[in-house]
C-alpha cells in the first residue's frame, strides 16, 4: 500500500470520495433544490429556506465556482478511484472482505456523486436555456 504523508492511499480514496458527495450535493442545494421547489409551487418554502440558510443564495449566486469546484473533486476522486483499484487489500480473509467491501462502497459513492452534479448541472446551466 502506498503511503503519502502518512495516510494510506485507500483512507484518502475514502476521503475523497466523502469529499466529492459533499460538493457535489453543494451543486444540487445551489441549482436543483430552487427550482424543485418553484415547479411543485412551493416558492413560499424556497422564501423560508432562504430565509432560514441566507447563505444559500451566495451559493446560488457563485454556481459557476462551485461547479468548477465541485467538478475537481469529483475528478481528484475519480483519479484516486482508479488508482486504488490496482492496490492489493490484506492477506487475512476478514480484512480482504472488508477491503473489498470498502472499494465498492466507495465506488458506489462516487457514481451517487457523479449523477448528483449532473443533475445539479442540469438544472444550473441547462434548463434554463431550455425552458
Amino acid at each position: 500500500m502506498i503511503q503519502l504523508e502518512g495516510v494510506s492511499e485507500q483512507k484518502l480514496v475514502r476521503n475523497t470520495t466523502w469529499l466529492s458527495i459533499f460538493t457535489s450535493t453543494s451543486t444540487l442545494i445551489c441549482c436543483a433544490l430552487p427550482a424543485l421547489l418553484v415547479a411543485l409551487g412551493a416558492g413560499a418554502t424556497l422564501a423560508s429556506l432562504i430565509g432560514a440558510v441566507p447563505q444559500l443564495v451566495w451559493v446560488s449566486e457563485h454556481k459557476t465556482a462551485v461547479f468548477i469546484i465541485a467538478g475537481l473533486m469529483l475528478a481528484i476522486a475519480g483519479w484516486f478511484q482508479y488508482r486504488a483499484r490496482f492496490l492489493p487489500c490484506p492477506a487475512d480473509p476478514a480484512l480482504a472482505a472488508a477491503c473489498t467491501r470498502q472499494r465498492k462502497v466507495s465506488q458506489v459513492i462516487y457514481a451517487v456523486s457523479v449523477v448528483i452534479y449532473l443533475i445539479g448541472g442540469f438544472f444550473a446551466f441547462l434548463a434554463p436555456l431550455i425552458f
